[in-house]
């Protein structure tokens, strides 16, 4: 049995350390910081901007059959995988009569000038002969379209239309181009007024603020330059951009308040840098490495548009990390005691962290009863959990659109003229000798119970393919539509081509879809043991303490829990989705879990490292873990309260975005950021940690030796007033 713990002893000052040093450098040489900054900037924002590529994305599953599909139909049949724009028109006229075609014709030669867009099919037409609808091919991948084709084309289709005849798109790229609100400037303008409530001063609140404009200033043209190398999707810039926001604004919030609460204790100037930087600069370092690590786990997918968000949001991270750390401490060098001017009324009165009487008295009362308010958060964080049992896998499609949009008409026309299944039909794409069984390959899928119809093959003009389009009698996003693109890999198609050699495929959009469900669903468990190891490896090096990390490590697995739950009851329609523009049933697309994960489990880090580091000062100075975990929680509540603010408002901005998979992402990481800054830091922290007293700074003896101490050494405790005896001097009697 390990010995019980003992308090440490106050340790001796040591060498100052690198984050010391650092300081001094942005102390001394702070104007040489501030010029670097700002020749960084410029010269990214005017030179090597001008040297970004475009944005662009694979959203093929490496080695999956539909990417081995969509490879035989792009180099045999130009690429006519149904993911080009679908031209649908009604007229109670007859689609297909003199006054509709005519109008479709104009449109169709106008849209096929455009670059990248490549011929039209032959139309189809309904049963009752009032809709009908065209394929538009592309020369490219629909990701990789020229911007400003997609809005040519819903130009074109709005001056065809009239005279009885409605005109409605659809298609990935008419997705994109009929875009959204930005979210980075709402998020900035609210965590401008949280700031300024928070600091009551403009300068101070202007600080962060500045630093994670500089810093996305030159992420943006980092990242320009990484897609010359890798795929960036297009959506990526308000993902790497939002979280460069929030965690930009909070390292840089939680620098401030310590050195004006230096300033406030009566330090100097480079004496309230240096303890700002050795203090709040190593938190800020702990935590953003920890959403590197995080965010660098989505490598593990090996799914290529996975790679360039992964890489563009840790890029976003560390340029914001570095200028809190080195950018912010030289502007408060220079400001000094200025950074509390043009003070706001009535708010921020209080300099630097300060001690919330409040919050002390709140961690008093939880640890008092540690274990019943424990019981009581966790039993809050697995009610929220608990939806998350009925979340449902697959992509959202067009169905899922806000009805004002004209791909949702558009679905909803080829529905009510087509049936269901023909918003995703699949593809069979056979190969050289299975072409042989086309005839029977085309009876067993007809004879399949969720199989609408059958198309007549189409074969590539060398001979080298055929193609016969099926459409279900689902929608692309329900069960039974997965449920068949398996029953026919696994058990019609190879019954029909037995004997054969060769080999028939289901590919097409629908069926991408489901095998990236399926590899990605495989891959989540060892993405997420992946994270939590390394993650809970710098924990450990950060604190000395595996029962602090493991218990960090299970509090955050709490959080990502209850924004899944929040996420299913979001992604289910309703009032409740109606609030962030989601009126239907919408399935979760499998990468929402995954990112989720990675940026809230890093995120998550950003209040434990807070909180903890302060509570571990303040233990080191004195040994007493309760009294400790007080002063802790009172001194960091501002802060964690405002960072978290901000934080949550910033990811609630994300339901600006046209994309129903960023409105639930930022809906679940908003909801999880909540649960963490006040149930997990204000609750179970406190509580946990008063149950474990001591022994939450215990550590193996081989352990011990093994680990590096990168703490800095704690401030010397206040010596107690020496005792004078009332005595005479010898030599003063009379």
């Amino acid at each position: 049995m390990p010995a019980r713990p003992q308090s440490p002893a106050p340790e001796p000052s040591a060498d100052p350390g690198l984050l010391h040093r650092l300081a001094l450098i942005c102390v001394r040489r702070r104007r040489a910081v501030v010029a670097f900054w700002v020749v960084a900037l410029v010269v990214m924002a005017a030179g090597v901007s001008q040297l970004a590529g475009d944005s662009a994305e694979d959203y093929a599953t490496p080695g999956s059959e539909s990417t081995r599909a969509a490879d035989l139909v792009d180099a045999h049949l130009g690429g006519r995988g149904g993911q080009g724009i679908t031209v649908v028109w009604q007229d109670a006229r007859g689609a297909n009569g003199p006054a509709a075609k005519a109008r479709i014709r104009s449109l169709l030669a106008k849209a096929e000038a455009l670059p990248g867009i490549g011929d039209a099919e032959t139309p189809r037409v309904s049963r009752d002969g009032t809709i009908a609808s065209v394929e538009l091919g592309l020369t490219t991948k629909p990701w990789n379209l020229p911007d400003g084709t997609a809005k040519d084309v819903i130009d074109l289709a709005g001056e065809a239309q009239g005279g009885g005849t409605r005109i409605e798109l659809g298609g990935t790229p008419i997705t994109n181009a009929e875009g959204g609100a930005s979210p980075e400037l709402a998020s900035m303008l609210v965590a401008a007024v949280i700031l300024l409530i928070a600091f009551g001063s403009v300068i101070a609140a202007g600080l962060p603020l500045l630093a994670a404009l500089f810093g996305l200033g030159i992420t943006f043209s980092l990242v320009g330059l990484l897609q010359h190398v890798i795929d960036v999707p297009d959506w990526a810039p308000a993902v790497y951009s939002l979280i460069g926001i929030g965690v930009g604004i909070d390292y840089a919030l939680l620098v401030v308040s310590r050195f004006r609460t230096a300033l406030h204790d009566g330090k100097d100037n480079e004496d309230a840098v240096v303890e700002a930087i050795s203090t709040a600069g190593r938190s800020a370092l702990v935590a953003g490495g920890t959403v590197v690590v995080a965010m660098l786990g989505l490598l593990l997918m090996r799914v290529s548009y996975m790679n360039g968000v992964a890489l563009s949001a840790s890029i976003s991270v560390l340029v914001v990390l570095l200028a809190s750390v080195t950018f912010v401490p030289a502007l408060l060098a220079m400001l000094g005691t200025r950074v509390n001017r043009l003070r706001i009324p009535f708010v921020g009165r209080q300099q630097g962290e300060g001690h919330s009487p409040l919050a002390a008295r709140w961690a008093q009362a939880v640890q008092r009863r540690p274990k019943t308010a424990a019981a009581i958060g966790a039993t809050v964080l697995i009610l929220l959990t608990i939806p998350a049992t009925n979340l449902r896998f697959g992509f959202p499609d067009a169905g899922n659109d806000p009805s004002s949009t004209t791909t949702r008409q558009a679905y909803d026309l080829t529905t009510e003229g087509f049936g269901r299944g023909s918003n995703g039909p699949l593809l069979l794409v056979a190969e050289g000798a299975a072409q042989d069984r086309l005839g029977a390959v085309t009876a067993a899928a007809r004879r399949d119970r969720d199989v609408a119809a059958v198309l007549p093959a189409r074969r590539s003009p060398d001979g080298a393919i055929s193609v016969v389009t099926v459409l279900p009698r689902s929608a692309p996003q329900d069960a039974s539509t997965s449920d068949l693109v398996h029953r026919l890999r696994d058990a019609v198609l190879p019954g029909a081509t037995r004997g054969s050699g060769g080999e028939v495929l289901v590919g097409g959009v629908t069926a991408a879809s489901i095998d990236q469900s399926d590899v990605l669903g495989d891959r989540i468990p060892y993405f997420i043991g992946g994270v939590v190891v390394l993650a809970l490896l710098l924990l450990l090096l950060a604190f000395r303490a595996p029962l602090v990390a493991l218990k960090a490590g299970v509090m955050n697995l709490l959080s990502v829990g209850s924004a899944y739950g929040v996420v299913t009851a979001f992604a289910q329609g309703g009032t409740l989705g109606g609030l962030i523009g989601i009126d239907t049933n919408t399935p979760v697309p499998p990468f929402i879990p995954v990112m989720m994960f990675a940026i809230l489990f890093g995120l998550s880090m950003d209040y434990e490292v807070f909180l903890v580091s302060r509570i571990r000062e303040r233990f080191r100075i004195h040994g007493d873990t309760e009294r400790a975990v007080t002063e802790g929680l009172s001194a960091t509540a501002r802060v964690i309260t405002a960072a978290g603010a901000i934080m949550v408002a910033v990811f609630l901005s994300f339901a600006l975005s046209p994309q129903a998979f960023l409105k639930l992402m930022g809906v679940g990481m908003a909801t999880a950021i909540l649960v963490d800054a006040t149930i997990v830091r204000m609750v179970l922290v406190p509580a946990l940690m008063q149950m474990l007293g001591r022994w939450n700074w215990w550590v193996p003896a081989w352990l011990d030796r093994l680990l590096p101490d990168l703490e800095p050494a704690p401030a010397p405790a206040p010596a107690p007033a020496p005792v004078v005896a009332a005595v005479e001097a010898p030599g003063t009697a009379s």
